[in-house]
């Protein structure tokens, strides 16, 4: 499923990418760049904006409740029954493409030498280069992850 994120579900749009969700995201776009960029490639429309939600029409949309990224997650993974769909770590946050693997030999260019030392898995995104992996922040995020997806529904 592809989705295209208004300005203001930015944080949405991130999460979105990181479990592994096609997500464009623009916060420079226009209403009328969303929705022709929903049509042309039959993205499904997130949005709070109630009047833009109204100008799709019948372009597949949702009206995201929640001001709470985590409920905004929730709630797109309950709508489209995403919860066995999500991949955490498979696409670039910069350009929302699927990574490649990356084996380590190839990374030993692209990364830091204490990065090279310590991590054995890494990923490029071969539209803009940027190489994944693993990092200080990987505990952190697994830990959010798995609280996002343990349970379809939370107080927050």
């Amino acid at each position: 499923m592809k989705f295209v994120v208004d300005c203001m579900l930015g944080k949405l749009a991130k999460w979105l990418k990181i479990l592994g969700f096609d997500a464009a995201y623009d916060p420079a776009a226009e209403d009328d760049r969303l929705l022709a960029e929903a049509r042309r490639e039959n993205r499904t429309l997130l949005s709070r904006d109630t009047d833009l939600l109204a100008r799709a029409g019948t372009l597949p949309k949702l009206a995201v409740e929640s001001e709470s990224w985590p409920k905004q997650i929730r709630q797109v993974l309950d709508a489209f029954d995403l919860w066995n769909e999500a991949a955490p770590y498979t696409r670039c946050l910069e350009c929302n493409v699927r990574l490649k693997p990356l084996n380590r030999e190839a990374a030993a260019n692209l990364v830091p030498p204490f990065v090279l030392e310590r991590v054995r898995e890494y990923a490029l995104c071969p539209v803009c280069g940027r190489v994944y992996w693993p990092g200080t922040h990987f505990e952190a995020m697994e830990e959010q992850i798995a609280k996002l997806l343990s349970r379809k529904k939370r107080g927050d």
